[in-house]
């Protein structure tokens, strides 16, 4: 048995950057207006959002400067409620700027927000614990690779609003994206009893197969690929990325993802989130 690690993101972070900068280059006006997966956004929209991403981290975690009050308190609901405030009061702004100019900020500020990623050290604490996994207290590790699932998904919401999903989908930059997520399986199936040695097997193809095993001290993400699995999921790849990110509806999920083996060990899959949402 091997447990699933957190990857390692970091080196991809310059090829995400190059990537999107292609892709919007290659825009027409009409192109920058056309609707997203993020509801009630624009291509121009969410490339906003991944400008403030990335300036907010800066400003907040490299130079300390904190802005206005914080959420109501720690609880999930009022972090999600919070940031979506913050988020979308940036892009109501944000829509004053030329796709030209918004282009030039973000060439200018991905290589700051890279250098800064890669000084953190990796087993120190995060200063945001990765809340979609479970966890408490996160590492900078999983930090970084969090950050690596947010700039992905964005990105992927522009290239699918404008017919260019293809290059995300290589398996060197999305496997990274499937494995990071998949560290919220445990925490998601943290209610769901199976007898101890019990295996779930999610399969992606063209990506790769992963088992959550039952263990006594609960379900642990991990390779298992001569074990018989009791129940098995598969999930095209072009959708995987949209399930964990909250823009597949469940009735096309239903539709979309074979389910095999009892119902209680394969429905609660449909509802993994791995953004604060």
């Amino acid at each position: 048995m091997q447990p699933v690690q957190i990857p390692q993101t970091m080196p991809l972070f310059l090829v995400l950057d190059d990537l999107l900068v292609n892709v919007l280059r290659g825009l027409s006006p009409a192109d920058w207006q056309r609707p997203t997966l993020a509801p009630g956004w624009t291509v121009q929209d969410v490339a906003l959002h991944l400008l403030d991403g990335s300036l907010r981290s800066l400003s907040m975690l490299r130079d300390g400067h904190v802005a206005g009050p914080g959420p109501a308190s720690g609880e999930y609901a009022d972090v999600v409620t919070y940031l979506n405030q913050l988020n979308n009061s940036w892009v109501q702004a944000g829509r004053r700027l030329s796709p030209a100019v918004l282009l030039s900020l973000l060439e200018h500020i991905g290589p700051q927000y890279n250098a800064f990623l890669a000084q953190l050290h990796p087993a120190a604490p995060a200063a945001f614990s990765v809340a979609w996994a479970g966890e408490e207290r996160s590492t900078n590790h999983f930090h970084v690779a969090r950050e690596y699932t947010e700039k992905w998904h964005h990105q992927q919401q522009i290239r699918q609003a404008v017919g260019e999903e293809t290059p995300l989908l290589h398996p060197e930059l999305y496997r990274p994206f499937l494995e990071t997520s998949l560290q919220a399986w445990p925490f998601q199936y943290r209610a769901v009893e199976a007898p101890v040695g019990a295996v779930v097997r999610l399969t992606v193809p063209g990506q790769g197969s992963w088992e959550l095993l039952r263990t006594a001290a609960g379900w642990e993400l991990v390779y298992l690929p001569d074990a018989t699995a009791v129940a098995q999921i598969e999930i095209p790849a072009p959708l995987a990325w949209r399930l964990f990110t909250k823009s597949l509806p469940l009735a096309e999920a239903r539709q979309a993802v074979t389910l095999e083996g009892p119902q209680h060990l394969t429905e609660p899959f449909l509802q993994l989130v791995t953004v604060m949402a």
